[in-house]
C-alpha cells in the first residue's frame, strides 16, 4: 500500500515534514518586520497580537503588508515542500506535478503537516509558545494544499469584513468551515484526515476566543487602515 515504503518508514517521514513545518512556521514575521520596518515591537501595543491585524494598526500598512505576505508564503512553502517529500512514497504521487495530490490517500498524512504549521504559528517555540492567530498562514496552508479552497475561503472573509468590518468575525467564520468545504472538495476523504482538517479550522477559531467575547460585549475594534494614535 505504500510503495517500496512501510507504515513506519512513512509515520517517521510525516514527523520529519511535521518538526520541519512547525519549526519554520513558527518564525514569527510580525515581529521581526515590525522591528525592522516599522521600529516597534507590536506585541507591546494593540492587541499585542503579531499577526497581519495589529501590524497594521500598529506599525502602517506597509509593515502588515509584509507579515501577511511572510505568513502566508510560510503555509504555502512548507505545505509544498512536504507534498513533495510525501510523494516520494509512491502513494497518491502525480507523475504529471510529481507531488502528492489532494484527496489521494496520503490525505491524513498531508493534514498532520498542514496541523504541524498552523500550531508552529500560533504556538511559536520561538516566543515562548505564544504567537499568531492562524489566518494569514492558514490561507497559505490551504494554498499549498488546494488553491481553490483558498479563493473559496478568502472570499468567504472579505465578504464578511466588507459587510461587518470585523476582521475577527471574516477570521472565526472561514477558520470554523474549513472541514466542511475539504468534505464538499474532497467527498471521499477518509475520516482521520477530515477530523485533523477539523481540528485545523477549530484551533484557529479558539484562538480568536478573546476576539469572541470582545464581541459579544460591542468592544471589539473595527478595521481601520490607521496607525494607533493617528
Amino acid at each position: 500500500m505504500f510503495g517500496s515504503y512501510g507504515l513506519t518508514q512513512a509515520v517517521a517521514l510525516t514527523i520529519a515534514c511535521m518538526i520541519g513545518s512547525y519549526l519554520i512556521c513558527g518564525i514569527p514575521f510580525g515581529l521581526i518586520l515590525g522591528r525592522i520596518m516599522g521600529h516597534v515591537d507590536i506585541r507591546k501595543s494593540g492587541s499585542g497580537n503579531i499577526g497581519t491585524t495589529n501590524a497594521l494598526r500598529v506599525a502602517g500598512p506597509k509593515v502588515a503588508a509584509a507579515t501577511l505576505l511572510f505568513d502566508v508564503l510560510k503555509g504555502v512553502v512548507c505545505i509544498n515542500i512536504a507534498r513533495v517529500v510525501i510523494a516520494t512514497l509512491g502513494w497518491g504521487f502525480s507523475p504529471a506535478t510529481g507531488v502528492l495530490e489532494p484527496g489521494s490517500a496520503h490525505d491524513w498524512m498531508i493534514a498532520l503537516v498542514a496541523l504541524a504549521c498552523l500550531y508552529g504559528h500560533i504556538f511559536s517555540p520561538y516566543l515562548k509558545f505564544h504567537g499568531g492567530k492562524g489566518i494569514a498562514t492558514g490561507v497559505g496552508i490551504l494554498f499549498g494544499f488546494f488553491w481553490p479552497l483558498a479563493l473559496i475561503h478568502l472570499a468567504i472573509f472579505i465578504v464578511l469584513v466588507a459587510i461587518t468590518r470585523y476582521v475577527s468575525v471574516g477570521s472565526i467564520v472561514t477558520a470554523a468551515l474549513v472541514p466542511v468545504t475539504v468534505f464538499i472538495a474532497f467527498p471521499a476523504i477518509g475520516l482521520p484526515a477530515l477530523a485533523i482538517w477539523a481540528l485545523l479550522g477549530w484551533t484557529v477559531v479558539w484562538a480568536h476566543r478573546a476576539n469572541i467575547s470582545r464581541l459579544r460585549a460591542g468592544t471589539e475594534s473595527k478595521l481601520s487602515f490607521k496607525k494607533e494614535g493617528k
